[in-house]
């Protein structure tokens, strides 16, 4: 089951975040593109913000979406067991998103475990976040990604390497949940 407690720590770190910045609320609402009232019942920890929505809050922040869920958990040690890995559902599409790397130790990547369901799909505008790049490596089952009008079909065992410099869709189109990897880099991007 998803941590009960997550959406709060999330809006905490996303409030967080915006003051590091300087951004009113309505600032960091017209860059991510969402409503101020969305917004505050985030911060608020009162909403369970979709995927596709941390998506574009992370691209006003200038943040990886897996950076904002690592900042937000807890754990400080190298070693991150798997039952204490923190497990988050998008209430939009259903994934399943596992914070397999343990955070708070500096590294420059992050790990995700997501378990996609069948017939599922999810839009993130990744336009925002130079520098960071991520692969994506399907561990079982069958993935399609869009790279802004440009379709991938990704089978087990396959890793594709995205920039973060377009928009992106994934979908599930098969009648069985696909289980991937998504490994962030957020060093700078090499040629």
């Amino acid at each position: 089951m998803s941590d009960p407690g997550l959406d709060g720590r999330l809006g905490a770190r996303i409030r967080a975040l915006r003051a590091e910045r300087n951004l009113s609320l309505d600032g960091l609402a017209q860059r991510a593109e969402v409503s101020r009232a969305m917004l505050s019942r985030i911060e608020r920890g009162e909403s369970s913000p979709t995927a596709q929505l941390l998506g574009k809050v992370c691209g006003g922040l200038g943040i990886a979406l897996s950076r904002l869920f690592a900042e937000a958990e807890t754990a400080a040690s190298p070693l991150l067991r798997r039952d204490a890995q923190p497990l988050w559902r998008d209430p939009g599409s259903g994934y399943l998103r596992r914070a397999v790397s343990p955070s708070g130790t500096g590294s420059a990547v992050d790990i995700a475990e997501i378990v996609f369901p069948a017939g599922a799909t999810v839009a993130f505008d990744n336009r925002r976040l130079p520098g960071a790049d991520q692969h994506v490596w399907v561990l079982d089952g069958t993935l399609e990604v869009d790279l802004d009008g440009e379709p991938v079909s990704l089978a087990t065992g396959d890793c594709l390497l995205m920039r973060f410099d377009r928009p992106v869709v994934f979908r599930n189109p098969t009648a069985q949940p696909v289980r991937y990897a998504v490994i962030l880099s957020h060093g700078a991007s090499r040629p």
